[in-house]
């Protein structure tokens, strides 16, 4: 009876001794497989990611509006030539006329000054997108090397009861052990596939964002290169809060979008106040017989009489937009406030948990699993209790693995909120 056993754990043993030098892969890799570190993944996210080369777009669209903004209205020629007439010579009538437009009040300057605060803005929502598309690499990054080392614990632990399973048919068909034995090995095969299953969908929706952003192709297979101690070289606590939030104000581009948009309404506001004051046309006129003299010259000038619209409509409209300006500049910087203290808080919780964990834990657990193993080929323990010791050591695993990542997008958290790398990992 003893025999069976050791026949039946062969497998188990092997997998005992694969957890402890294994490195996490949720499928085996193919030609296509990435094998990128963090500093990698940026480079291909700056140099491929096509929102962000959209995105440039839109600040060469800006400039080329301030060059419009620069430039002055075109003189209107007009000309004309008799064609019929009492008199006889009268198709050698001729006249022509130049006038040219002249703008008043400053309202070209300050055209330009918005064509440039336009400038400045398509370059805070550029910055502003690759600073919430590097955070999603990043999250994205992590999120794939933490999981991928937990489906590997899941993998091996599936592989090994399918083989443990149907070791245990066997020896049922022979009468050697009880059909609940075989029924235990079962159920605990099938929820480990389900939650296996769960967690591979996970990975590859995670995979299939990061390749886009990075636009690696479709049938590649991303294998993250991390040091497994670089969680321990920062320390959320490292940088005082106070710098935490003045660097925020100072250095996130929504909130800079934000000012300058109250700076924009201030100028539209001069710019519909100058547009109440009439614009002038110069002109110069010349007419070879139609006058009543012979190649009569003139000049005039011409503008509209502001009596009854003053754009009054449009100055009301520019001083409302700088008070909603203001207020959702106001807004806007406690959000900021608000979103640093709440991801500060939750970086100190996740640290707190990562550091109480005893950094022996795992290979103390692997050891522990070795001498379970011992005691069940000994009939010290038994089943049930054998597969308990099992679950225990994948669930405590996957757990370690789940706070890492949460410390670690934490700290990613942080430099989103304050838009400095004051936490990058490498």
């Amino acid at each position: 009876m003893h025999r069976k056993f050791v026949i039946v754990l062969s497998s188990i043993q092997l997998w005992c001794m694969a957890v402890p030098g294994a490195r996490a892969q949720a499928q085996a890799p193919n030609s296509d497989t990435l094998k990128v570190n963090i500093k990698q993944i940026e480079e291909q996210f700056l140099k491929n990611n096509l929102t962000l080369i959209a995105e440039k777009y839109n600040i060469d669209n800006a400039e080329a509006q301030v060059t419009t903004a620069k430039l002055f209205a075109n003189p209107d020629f007009n000309f004309q030539n008799g064609i019929l007439n009492d008199t006889h010579n009268a198709y050698k009538n001729q006249s022509a006329g130049i006038s040219q437009l002249f703008t008043t009040a400053g309202k070209r300057n300050k055209n330009i000054r918005l064509a440039q605060i336009g400038v400045a803005q398509a370059r805070y929502q550029f910055f502003d997108l690759l600073r919430t598309l590097r955070f999603t690499i990043r999250t994205d990054f992590y999120t794939i090397y933490y999981n991928q080392q937990s489906a590997m614990v899941y993998d091996l632990e599936i592989g090994s009861l399918r083989k443990t399973l149907s070791s245990f048919k066997e020896q049922f068909a022979k009468g050697n052990i009880a059909q609940k034995e075989v029924l235990r090995i079962q159920s605990q095969l099938y929820s480990l596939q389900a939650e296996y299953n769960s967690l591979v969908t996970g990975i590859d929706a995670t995979e299939a964002e990061l390749k886009m952003l990075i636009k690696a192709p479709p049938q590649s297979y991303i294998v993250p290169l991390v040091d497994p101690g670089f969680a321990n070289t920062t320390s959320a606590t490292s940088i005082p809060y106070s710098k935490l939030l003045d660097s925020a104000y100072v250095n996130r581009y929504d909130l800079k979008n934000a000012q300058i948009t109250v700076d924009y309404n201030k100028i539209n506001l001069a710019l519909q106040k100058a547009t109440a004051v009439p614009d002038i046309t110069f002109s110069l006129g010349y007419d070879k017989y139609g006058s009543f003299n012979n190649n009569y010259v003139g000049g005039g000038i011409d503008f509209n009489l502001p009596f009854f619209n003053r754009n009054q409509g449009g100055i009301k409209q520019a001083r409302i937009a700088i008070d909603q300006s203001k207020v959702q500049l106001e807004n806007q910087q406690n959000q900021v406030a608000m979103d640093l203290a709440t991801s500060y808080k939750e970086a100190l919780r996740y640290e707190d948990l990562y550091n109480s964990f005893d950094p022996g834990f795992k290979s103390d657990f692997t050891h522990l699993i070795s001498e379970v193993y011992k005691n069940y080929l000994l009939r010290n323990i038994g089943l049930l209790e054998f597969i308990d010791f099992y679950d225990s050591f994948k669930t405590n695993t996957v757990q370690f693995n789940n706070i890492q990542l949460n410390r670690v997008t934490s700290l990613e958290q942080l430099n989103y909120v304050t838009g400095t790398p004051f936490f990058n990992q490498h």
